[in-house]
């Protein structure tokens, strides 16, 4: 009976929330405050548990890439679609998607998880896998330094009961598998995604990016990754598993995300090897087959918002979303500037970080050639001061998002456009797009 009142309470929130265009989390707020065991209850009936994602960037695709992996094999998957990774967010989404009577149709859950929000997530609900990416310096006003998001990130490690993937190539993500291994032996295994020698360089460390050396990778000696990532093409990849070699083209854009797709191979290889939980009936079991795996990586595209492409003008327009000096680094490396109508839109809400003092890590010289057309957002004028001193051209300034779009069409038209933004100025400017164009719908 505490199932159906709070699925039903739920449920009414959301269709009055989005009545008045509120946020997708409110339901979520609201079934917490009234059944704080709801969460737990629903996803503790599904017969392969829970994966947690989480680390500073990169979590969202991510996600995205393991659930349509873990679709192509015919298991039932519940996500938090939106990217609401607070409790709040998956308990929005679990209301969203549950019959009236506070039931998943899925087999398996794969949470993308906030590091500093996931703690109260792992009380309630220990994750079963996780997969922890990388710790890089976003949102210190936040979490202070990087040292206190690892310590965030150690706590998911330790509440996840049987399988743990870390990033080799990240010094702190290492240490947590190390000391899992040490601490939980045998009852949590851990696996590792790495990167080649050759590709180190492209894919920084926030260690490597702050010293200005590359650190080398794994210790001469040390067990290989389950997954390397070991060559780059265009919108292809080659990964190293188990000695062979698999190569496959990728609809997914940006530099980035290559490293992201060794880490959902790993996840899914771990999650076949491991079966449905003892005890529970799992109408579809997942075959441990690779070859099927990177197929069916082949098939993802971007998340929203993640490199998304869509169609404005009759051009394309691709979004960007930059939180971090290493993610704009590799944003900037993994689009060619010419030949594209260039924006950046900065904000500094508390879903973005207040502190934007990171824009001076980044390099825009990139961009130096073709200038940027537009700079919008709460912070525009800090952005554009910043690019002035890399002697980027910046066309016009404009701290309003709506406004700012308008101009950019007009002083862009028949040309290709892309637009860098911060997380919150990137769902007010998909609002904007959607009277505009196809925008795909993320309730």
């Amino acid at each position: 009976m505490r199932d159906v009142i709070s699925a039903l309470v739920g449920k009414s929130v959301r269709q009055v929330a989005r009545l008045r265009g509120g946020g997708s989390a409110l339901p979520g707020l609201v079934v917490e405050k009234i059944d704080p065991g709801f969460l737990s209850r629903v996803l503790g009936r599904l017969p392969y548990g829970v994966v947690a994602v989480s680390g500073t960037n990169g979590k969202t695709t991510t996600t995205k890439m393991i659930v349509e992996m873990l679709e192509a094999e015919g298991l039932r998957v519940f996500t938090n679609r939106t990217g609401s990774n607070f409790s709040r967010g998956v308990v929005a989404a679990a209301v969203a998607e549950g019959s009236w009577r506070g039931r998943l149709d899925a087999d398996i859950a794969v949470l993308e998880l906030d590091e500093a929000h996931a703690m109260y997530f792992i009380d309630r609900v220990p994750p079963r896998f996780t997969l922890l990416l990388n710790v890089l310096r976003d949102q210190l006003d936040r979490f202070g330094e990087i040292d206190a998001t690892a310590r965030l990130l150690q706590r998911i490690a330790d509440a996840t009961s049987e399988g743990l993937v870390v990033n080799r190539e990240d010094r702190l993500i290492r240490a947590i598998g190390e000391r899992t291994r040490e601490r939980a032996g045998a009852a949590v295994e851990v696996r590792e995604f790495g990167l080649s020698d050759d590709l180190l360089a492209t894919f920084p460390s926030d260690d490597d990016f702050h010293a200005g050396v590359v650190a080398p990778a794994a210790a001469a000696g040390s067990a290989p990754a389950d997954v390397t990532l070991v060559a780059l093409g265009d919108h292809e990849a080659e990964f190293l598993i188990e000695g062979e070699r698999y190569r496959t083209p990728l609809k997914l854009e940006g530099l980035y995300n290559t490293f992201n797709a060794a880490a959902a191979l790993v996840t899914v290889r771990q999650i076949a090897a491991a079966g449905p939980l003892p005890g529970h009936l799992a109408p579809t079991t997942i075959a441990a087959d690779t070859s099927r795996h990177v197929a069916a990586l082949a098939e993802v595209r971007p998340a929203f918002g993640r490199g998304e492409q869509l169609e404005l003008d009759g051009q394309p327009l691709e979004l960007v979303l930059v939180k971090n000096p290493a993610g704009f680094r590799l944003g900037l490396a993994s689009f060619a500037a010419g030949g594209v109508g260039a924006m950046i839109a900065i904000n500094d809400q508390y879903a973005d970080g207040r502190d934007m003092s990171w824009l001076w890590d980044v390099d825009f010289s990139s961009l130096a050639e073709t200038g940027v057309a537009m700079v919008s957002g709460a912070r525009a004028w800090d952005m554009a001061l910043r690019l002035e001193h890399d002697d980027v051209p910046v066309a016009a300034v404009e701290e309003d998002l709506g406004r700012a779009l308008t101009a950019f069409r007009e002083a862009t038209p028949g040309q290709p456009r892309r637009i860098y933004c911060t997380y919150t100025a990137m769902l007010e400017l998909r609002r904007a797009l959607a009277e505009l164009t196809d925008v795909e719908d993320i309730w």
